[in-house]
């Protein structure tokens, strides 16, 4: 079995933006040479996630609604006790999770025809990191 690791990193000029990053992704696939197996996407961080969904700007939005909903931002987290003000980044980064596994068949990342990957920022505005690990044949 063969492995091929890359890093992207980001530093978002808002708090929280969604990027689709599968271009990214598949590139590195290509690189890695590898013909059938799986690729990792995981954010290198606890207020950030991954995920796999439609590319629709109306989605997106609701995705935002959905999640500030859930954990939205308040002033009386605990976690602010510690002199943070981002509890509510990782309550949605729990809700969306950190990374995804992504089949490969034929030398390509084997999705649905309208699945796209994801980068999800909930405390942006600083340098982030995000790990690209392709495994397989």
């Amino acid at each position: 079995m063969k492995f091929h690791t890359e890093y992207l990193t980001f530093n978002t000029r808002n708090k929280r933006e969604y990027l689709n990053i599968t271009t990214e992704v598949e590139a590195a696939l290509r690189k890695s040479g590898i013909r059938e197996g799986m690729v990792l996407v995981s954010a290198m961080h606890i207020t950030a996630g991954v995920w796999v969904n439609d590319a629709e700007d109306g989605l997106l939005r609701d995705i935002d609604e959905w999640l500030e909903h859930l954990a939205p931002f308040r002033q009386d987290y605990r976690h602010h006790r510690t002199g943070e003000t981002n509890g509510d980044a990782h309550l949605k980064s729990l809700l969306v999770h950190h990374e995804v596994i992504v089949p490969v068949t034929d030398g390509a990342l084997d999705v649905g025809p309208w699945q796209q990957i994801y980068y999800a920022e909930f405390d942006g505005q600083r340098r982030k990191r995000l790990i690209i690990k392709v495994m397989g044949e």
